[in-house]
This record gives C-alpha cells, structure tokens and sequence, in this order.
C-alpha cells in the first residue's frame, strides 16, 4: 500500500515526527488558508512530479490558487492529478535523506543515510551513504544512532533530533507493517530545528488485514489491478500484449523474463498462487481478459496446486464465447487420488493449446470453429505414483 504525501505526513505526525504545516485542496478556492509562503504540490502516487511540473511555489493566496489551478487535472505519468497538498515553505540550512527499509537478502530492516539529501538516492555516490543492518528482534539500539550521527557529521544538537527522528521512524517501520519509510529531504532549519521535508511510506500489502484503516485509501493500481485485489488475486497489467498467468511470483517472473529473451512481451503478470479452486481460476482469466491480450501462456506447476483445478477453472473461462483467445498452457502437478503412492496421490500434466479453431487436450481431443465454444476435457494424463 502506498499513500499521498498528505496521508503519510497524517501517520508521521501520530509517530511524532515533526513535518510542515499543509493544507490539502481538491479545488482552488480551498487553499484561501494555505500557509504562506508555500509549495504547491500535486497528490500523485510515482516520483517525478517536479520535473513534470507537478510542483510550483506561492508567496500569496492568489498565487497559490493559480498554482493549483495549473496543477490539477494535469497528468504525471499514466496518472491525473486530483488533489494538491500546499505545504509551509521551510527556511533550509542543509538537507539530508534517511530512510528506512527491508533488506530481504539479509532478512533484516536497513537504516539508509547520507548527508547528501534533496536529490535521488541512487544519484549519490555509494561512499557518501551509510548503511546500517537493524536487527528485527532487537529493534533500533543506541549503536545504531551514534553509527548515524558520525557517519553524517552533525553538530550534537542536531544528531540527537535526527537521532531522536530515526527512532521514531523505526517505530513506525514496525506499527504500521511498513515496506519502506523514508524522508527526502530531511531537513535541517536555519534555526536549528529538524523537519522532514517530505514523506513517503509504503506498508506490507500482506498485512492489510490489520489495518482496515487504510482500506479505503486510493492505490497505485489501474481499474483491473483493483479489481484483482478486491478478489484476492495478484495481478500487474505490464506494456506488452501476452497475457501470462502462472502460480508463484518466481514461475511467473521466470515465464516473463523468458519471454522476454525470446522477444515476446508480457502484457499482464498474474499469479494464482496456490489456489486450489476453480472459481478462483476462472475469476483470474476472466480478468486478464479484460486486459485484451492478443495471446494467453498458462504455466503452471502444481505443488499445493492440483491440475485438474486449474483445468476446470480454463474449461470454465473459456466456455465463454468472450473467453475466445488464441491460447497455451502446460499445467503439471499433483492430483490426489486416494491413497496411491507414499504421498498419496499421482503426478499429473495437462498440456493444452487454444487457436483459433481447434484445442487440443492432452488424453482428449475438442474441436471449435469461430462461434462455437471451446470444450476442454478436464481429464489429465497420469504418469508414474510420486
């Protein structure tokens, strides 16, 4: 889940981390109360917006409008813009970035930081940034802090208010479930407070369920990718035009990035996951329909996914005259036939390719012409006991 700049200033506040004064507006006439001077800026969910123009500065009240006027309803990206949030204009003496996140090699959250702020992380020299491992069960010790503190050479009253910044934002890191926290630029006052400048904060989708507060919250997700999540299926419409569904994040991307060496180009990543349910197979076709590929590759390996439930999802989908799409697949797994074999059950594959005319099933045949609907036969060719 990612949040607006306005919405995550909201949580930083409840953490007690200090941020401008703002005032959010879906129209003009609401920034009549704007702190003066200010920027103005667009409410959007991708970086960029100030090179794309998404961010203007006001001295008064009209100028603020104006501002808002030339910012909403115009696009950044594939996005329009709907809201600005007009944030206090800050007297800067030095900025920094820090932030906060999870380092999946490591398995652990990772402290970043460095003395060069206001511009992309990934713009400052590798030497010019600190990296600091916090461990999970621990949480952020006092080590950390003084690691941070020298690496930014900071006088020692402002160490300890970015000391005191990066502790709370460890706080938040954990109640909120967070992805990424993170401040740029963290700024430094010419009277000597530390205010974040900015706010970005991205929270562990997965753990929704225990924030129903945000559930509500507008997402980074077109029509169909909101749509998927509403039905509890992971979904990413992609720039290309063949429609990839398989199960695990790993096959899928593995499928995609083949394709791609190939020269093919993926046009959504679908991942069944491990469902086990054909209503959930055909809820997941129907809408990579939706997105109109021209071409549609099932790849399946069925570990706690069976076979045969993925084949009667397809043979339900494609039942649907609307379902018509040239198609391939190879589903192999497992289907549990009672008590055969030590793990009770039979390996079994099922291939199958969907033209315009014909489908072939692996242990049954089916022929279609144009305005007929295709019949799969859900039966499965079973090999060896596993």
């Amino acid at each position: 889940m990612k949040f607006y700049e306005y919405k995550a200033h909201e949580i930083f506040r409840k953490y007690g981390i200090p941020v401008p004064r703002g005032l959010l507006a879906a129209k003009p006439e609401d920034l009549v109360d704007a702190p003066l001077p200010c920027a103005v800026k667009a409410q959007v969910l991708i970086g960029g917006r100030g090179k794309a123009g998404g961010i203007k500065f006001a001295k008064t009240a009209s100028e603020a409008q104006e501002a808002a006027r030339q910012i909403l309803s115009m696009s950044i990206g594939p996005y329009t813009v709907k809201q600005v949030y007009a944030q206090e204009m800050l007297d800067i003496a030095q900025e920094l970035y820090l932030s906060i996140t999870i380092d999946r090699s490591a398995r652990a959250p990772l402290l970043i930081a460095s003395a060069t702020g206001g511009i992309e992380i990934e713009s400052v020299p590798a030497k010019k940034i600190l990296r600091v491992h916090i461990p999970p069960l621990v949480g952020i010790e006092p080590y950390v802090l003084r690691a941070l503190a020298k690496a930014l050479a900071l006088p020692k009253e402002v160490a300890s208010q970015v000391s005191d910044i990066a502790a709370k934002m460890y706080a938040l890191f954990e109640g909120e479930d967070a992805e990424l926290v993170e401040i740029n630029p963290l700024a430094v006052l010419k009277d000597g407070r530390v205010v974040a400048g900015d706010a970005k904060l991205v929270v562990d989708d997965n753990a929704e369920y225990r924030h129903k507060e945000y559930a509500d919250l507008p997402q980074d997700r077109t029509p169909l990718e909101e749509e998927a999540h509403e039905k509890g299926i992971t979904f990413i419409q992609l720039d290309g035009d063949i429609g990839v569904i398989a199960n695990g994040a790993g096959l899928t991307m593995a499928t995609l990035d083949v394709l791609n060496l190939k020269g093919g180009r993926g046009g959504t990543f679908l991942d069944l996951g491990g469902t086990d349910d054909p209503e959930k197979v055909k809820q997941a076709f129907e809408i990579l329909l939706k997105a109109k590929p021209s071409v549609i590759l099932l790849n399946i390996f069925g570990g706690i996914t069976k076979a045969d439930t993925v084949a009667v999802g397809v043979k339900q989908a494609l039942e649907d005259p609307a379902g018509h799409r040239p198609s391939r697949g190879h589903v192999g797994g497992r289907r549990r036939i009672g008590g055969e074999g030590p793990c009770g059950g039979r390996v079994t594959c099922l291939s199958f390719s969907m033209g315009r005319r014909s489908s072939w099933c692996r242990g049954s045949r089916a022929t279609r012409d144009s305005s007929t609907p295709a019949r799969c036969s859900t039966t499965t060719r079973r090999s060896s006991p596993v």
